[in-house]
């Protein structure tokens, strides 16, 4: 297929063969890391600003490890240090960033939209690493991308999004993907951090146990302290008592089970150590995933003029099929 867009803002209007096509750029990258020097020079000469207004590790060191991988100039920026700081508007930041030319903008930040706002003002590529509890597409393609590893197709799958769904934009990235991909959702959490209008999108409960049954994939959120402005659970250990995935809690689920977590972990919060730690889990893998995930992204966005001048060139080259990016990465 022909890759068209020009951001990445969000899964919720991506279409199945879209999504396909990520993952197989992605999964066509892995082999890089695995390699004695793991550099290509596919995005040399290319600029890669990562503005992150929010606290990140994995999000932020894996854009960095992709765009130097790639061969990317990478310059870090954070709320804490930028002219925001001193009173200045995102948007003025960020067309002062766009003024020095870079080619891809990854954006967090704590407002929902603020990616948007920045895409439909800027000629750079804007990627979106999370915004407030919107959306989080980079890591809803690599827990897909660590789903299909595991479980080779996606349709039929029964997958568990548990915890602090309100507040979490990598549970609405993953329910819009996994919903595209042809699998079954469900949602659990206690009734005051399930959104009203999930129920429209996924069977919904406030029984963890119910959501576990019999499930092929659960995915364990994290208990975003930092966003219940409001009165949503009693006690952190009564939201323990009720929603911590144990291992008596797994032992409901399918027997071939994986587990996944987004990061970072708060043990004995939503996720016991045993299970985290436990033979089920695949947390790891997903960080790794994710590098791959960001190496595409950053390809398929950093690249997209030279690519429309090469198609333009010469037609064939711009059929982006697996054969293609395998080329791009030597």
């Amino acid at each position: 297929m022909e890759f068209s867009r020009r951001h990445l803002l969000g899964l919720e209007d991506f279409s199945r063969e879209e999504i396909l096509f990520f993952l197989d750029t992605a999964a066509s990258f892995k082999e890089i890391s695995e390699r004695d020097i793991k550099k290509v020079p596919t995005l040399r000469g290319k600029t890669v600003v990562g503005a992150f207004f929010e606290p990140s590790t994995r999000t932020r060191v894996s854009f960095e490890i992709a765009a130097k991988r790639m061969s990317a100039d990478f310059v870090s920026l954070s709320g804490t240090v930028s002219s925001v700081a001193k009173g200045e508007t995102l948007l003025d930041t960020a067309r002062n960033l766009a003024a020095m030319q870079p080619d891809v903008i990854v954006l967090r930040h704590p407002s929902a939209g603020a990616a948007h706002l920045l895409a439909k003002h800027l000629d750079c590529a804007v990627v979106n690493a999370g915004d407030g509890a919107h959306e989080h597409p980079t890591q809803a393609l690599l827990d897909l991308l660590t789903i299909r590893e595991r479980k080779g197709q996606f349709e039929g799958l029964v997958v568990a999004i548990v915890g602090d769904i309100l507040h979490s934009r990598v549970a609405r990235s993953n329910l819009y993907g996994l919903r595209a991909l042809g699998a079954e959702v469900r949602l659990a959490g206690p009734r005051t951090l399930l959104p009203p209008e999930a129920g429209a999108l996924a069977f919904t409960t406030t029984d963890l146990g119910e959501a576990v049954r019999g499930a092929d994939v659960v995915m364990v959120l994290r208990l975003q302290r930092e966003r219940q402005v409001g009165n949503f659970i009693p006690s952190i250990d009564e939201y323990a008592r009720y929603y911590c995935l144990n291992e008596t809690h797994l032992a409901q689920a399918k027997p071939d089970v994986i587990v996944m977590h987004p990061g970072p972990l708060n043990r004995g919060v939503e996720i016991a150590s045993e299970v985290a730690d436990g033979p089920y889990s695949v947390i790891l893998d997903q960080v790794s995933n994710g590098l791959a995930v960001r190496m595409a992204v950053l390809y398929l966005l950093g690249t997209r003029t030279r690519r429309r001048e090469a198609a333009a060139a010469a037609e064939p080259f711009v059929r982006l099929e697996g054969a293609t990016a395998r080329r791009a990465i030597r």
